[in-house]
């Protein structure tokens, strides 16, 4: 594989997962610029990387000055997510390989043209949801492929986390229509990108409740979602930035015919239950991983999403999470933002929706 010159733009809260990406990656990947808007912070993750490495990125506070002046192969996006579908269309329309921060795009509408445009241009686009990268996750995918769920009946996904004020007020973009979304955008994708993955993809109708509650922001602080997917299985979504007095879980619970999986911890990174019908040699290894949890909710994820990503660049093949991945849990999402604001079940299919539709107005809970 050749090595890959990489950029990564956006220099902020989970841009220290791509740095350790492309440290634990050097062998296929150079990281050669770091931008963003305010100076100091790109410089302080082009020391990192220099610290690692003995190579120093290029700074830049404008990306499309970047695109213009540097000869990279890809790049990483990790901005305010209000910012992901813009920025990641100018790197597609530059011929980069693009890696998109979830969510991949806050309207079903700019998510479609990304996947659309790389086609056209013949580059890839990816999505981060690392979390289907660690191992508890790729053993349960594995039961699933292996059929030795059965049936499948339910599935369900609770992000019971804390965000309090100072977080939102440390990054005035978060919590808003035009830039974020709510809790169920910002936190909770990564859950509900696995609940759809393992139910089979495909979902039929959404119906969702979400309110405002104890968070000064203008989007949900809580959401419950009931999916319906196209094979008959029920997905149950419960997110919340609401707990006290701290994360609590991040747990996936799938149950068939012949199996139950439950895995949790703080980022789906614990097996908690492995139960079926028919034993099979991957019980051993499932057994080796009880108990393990990960040191912060975001995981080490990131390191094989990279390689993945690089390896698909390199074979001309989709990754893991490719656009047309990326984009489904995004669009339930979404989905459930309309089901809110209607009042009425949505379906998935067809789906024109973005969060600038919403009001505050929508899940402003009073009483």
């Amino acid at each position: 594989m050749k090595q890959y010159r990489h950029a990564l733009i956006g220099c902020g809260r989970i841009s220290k997962n791509h740095i350790a990406a492309a440290i634990a990656n050097r062998d296929i990947m150079v990281l050669a610029a770091v931008c963003d808007p305010v100076a100091e912070r790109a410089e302080k993750k082009a020391a990192d990387y220099f610290e690692a490495t003995g190579i120093k990125p290029a700074v830049y506070t404008d990306y499309r000055k970047m695109l213009e002046e540097l000869d990279v192969d890809s790049c990483a996006i990790a901005t305010e997510s209000g910012y992901h579908a813009r920025i990641a269309l100018d790197c597609i329309h530059a011929g980069k390989h693009t890696l998109v921060e979830k969510p991949m795009a806050l309207s079903t509408a700019d998510a479609e043209l990304m996947i659309a445009e790389a086609k056209k241009k013949g580059v890839t686009l990816g999505v981060c949801h690392q979390n289907r990268f660690n191992a508890p996750i790729q053993h349960l995918h594995k039961a699933l492929e292996d059929g030795r769920f059965g049936k499948l009946v339910s599935g369900t996904a609770r992000i019971l986390w804390n965000r309090t004020m100072p977080y939102y007020q440390q990054a005035p973009w978060r919590g808003t229509w035009a830039l974020d979304g709510g809790t169920l955008m910002n936190q909770c994708i990564h859950g509900i990108d696995l609940l759809q993955w393992s139910l089979g993809g495909e979902p039929d109708t959404i119906m969702a409740m979400t309110g405002n509650y104890l968070r000064d922001i203008e989007a949900e602080d809580f959401g419950a979602i009931l999916i319906r997917f196209k094979n008959g299985a029920i997905g149950i979504v419960e997110g919340t930035a609401c707990i006290y007095p701290k994360n609590l879980e991040e747990t996936l619970t799938i149950s068939g015919a012949t199996g139950t999986a439950v895995i949790g911890g703080l980022a789906v990174n614990r097996v908690e239950t492995w139960n079926f019908e028919t034993p099979a040699p991957q019980d051993t290894e499932v057994e080796k991983l009880v108990g393990a949890d990960p040191r912060d909710v975001y995981g080490s994820g990131h390191n094989p999403l990279y390689r993945d990503f690089f390896t698909a660049v390199d074979n001309h093949t989709e990754p893991l999470v490719s656009g047309t991945e990326g984009i489904k849990g995004m669009k339930i999402i979404l989905a459930a933002y309309k089901s809110q604001k209607t009042g009425l079940p949505v379906k998935y299919d067809g789906l024109d929706f973005a969060t600038t539709d919403m009001t505050h107005a929508d899940v402003e809970v009073k009483g």
